[in-house]
């Protein structure tokens, strides 16, 4: 029975009537997958008569007041993170329930005005930690040094607490699956050489991968593929780890990573290839001429620039609303349309050559990460915070979520540096997909 009270105890008995008849109200003709709302004493509401998918664990009054009064991504995201209500079971299908609301829940104004009664009685509850917590850049946007802090702010979190959910390369950006089953190291480890199949390296070529991390690619492409790489990172510790990394491989006089914004490399034409992957979202609408201008400078002619990056489906209104994402996770980060992308990497003399999405696969990779972020809990709160925990477990479950419903994407674009002359290019794709031999390839 939808709407059923399945235990009553404890005080604040108006306050959980309150509750109970905003729930009712609010999704008794939802459609949604099942769930349940358990309040702050014991009581229980079930929509739907299956087996919840997710449980909402209400801890206080306000936290009805905080979810349902003037909803948007931040105060629902903040509502979570400061621990107003908790998300025991699937917490990236109670999106569908953030979707519903985020819409205006289908209801008629007279509708709203009784729900606005029954939320007027409840407290109110401010953060304190909002503040301690949030991003707080200062200067002008996308400007180099508040870039850096972007970048510290979301990467610089620890190398540990990365490590958790990780794959054993850290390979912070979308795997690649033959079988949705699959184990997440064996798809990343498919993701590496596929695009260094993409860039054909060759032993001997140089590469400039802007946006190392912890130099994952890196260190596949040099062992691998016998390529000179030099990678740039705007965090320390991911250019200290990645350095470490290529020197307990042997690979230290062919690798190195260093702090350096994208567009302080030096050398006109030093490159064979190029490859950014996860990188060009922090970039910005209105620097990405001069970030793909600067891709074109620093490539040899018929040089081939990979792209892997995370895109939007369509342009979005403008709104000045700051997202949940924004303030908490990816402070100044912009996506955009994928044609978008293409037309200011072709103005900027790139010939476009293939684009791929991998939407599906970048769900899979997150959802693997969720769950491992999930099984080492008390670990990453242990290196962190509470509050850091809850942010990317409902980040990186509402991107899983983003993906699988389309209004996030993947994609790889390879582009050249052509100009009026043959590409050099083989006529197919045959040589991405052959099985790989020992070896430099």
């Amino acid at each position: 029975m939808i709407g059923e009270l399945t235990k009553r105890a404890g005080r604040d008995e108006g306050a959980v009537r309150g509750c109970l008849n905003v729930l009712e109200k609010v999704f008794r003709h939802s459609g949604l997958l099942p769930f349940a709302v358990r309040l702050w004493d014991g009581s229980e509401w079930r929509n739907g008569e299956a087996k919840p998918t997710f449980t909402l664990e209400f801890k206080h009054p306000a936290a009805l007041r905080k979810l349902f009064w003037g909803t948007n991504q931040v105060s629902m995201g903040e509502a979570y993170i400061y621990d107003d209500f908790d998300i025991k079971g699937d917490v990236e299908a109670s999106f569908n329930l953030a979707d519903f609301l985020l819409k205006g829940a289908k209801m008629g104004l007279k509708e709203k005005l009784q729900i606005v009664r029954q939320l007027l009685p409840l407290p109110i509850r401010n953060y304190s930690l909002a503040r301690q917590f949030s991003a707080q850049l200062k200067g002008t946007i996308h400007s180099r040094r508040r870039d850096a802090a972007a970048v510290q702010y979301h990467y610089n979190v620890s190398n540990e607490f990365y490590r958790l959910w990780l794959d054993p390369q850290m390979v912070y950006s979308c795997a690649f699956f033959h079988d949705p089953c699959e184990e997440l190291e064996v798809a990343q480890q498919r993701k590496l050489d596929y695009i260094c199949r993409k860039l054909r390296l060759k032993p001997g070529e140089t590469l400039l991968d802007i946006g190392c991390g912890w130099g994952g690619l890196m260190l596949h492409a040099a062992t691998n593929y016998g390529v000179e790489v030099t990678g740039v990172t705007l965090s320390e510790p991911q250019a200290d780890l990645a350095n470490q990394r290529f020197r307990e491989a042997g690979v230290a006089d062919r690798c190195r990573a260093e702090v350096m914004d994208y567009r302080d490399v030096c050398g006109s034409e030093s490159f064979d290839k190029l490859v950014s992957v996860g990188m060009f979202e922090h970039v910005g609408e209105a620097q990405l001429p001069v970030y793909f201008q600067k891709a074109y400078s620093l490539l040899k002619p018929g040089g081939v620039f990979l792209n892997h990056g995370i895109t939007e489906t369509w342009k979005r209104h403008v709104n000045n609303d700051e997202s949940f994402v924004e303030k908490y996770v990816f402070p100044d980060g912009e996506l955009l349309p994928i044609a978008t992308i293409l037309q200011i990497a072709a103005e900027a003399g790139f010939e476009v050559r293939d684009v791929e999405s991998l939407r599906e696969h970048y769900a899979l990779t997150l959802r693997r990460w969720v769950k491992r972020l999930e099984q080492n809990q008390e670990q990453a709160v242990q290196l962190t915070s509470p509050v850091t925990y809850r942010i990317w477990r409902i980040y990186m479950a509402g991107s899983a979520y983003g993906f699988t419903n389309g209004t996030l994407n993947l994609y790889q674009a390879l582009l050249i540096k052509a100009g009026r002359r043959a590409s050099g290019l083989p006529l197919t794709r045959c040589d991405w997909y052959r099985p790989c031999p020992s070896g430099y390839h």
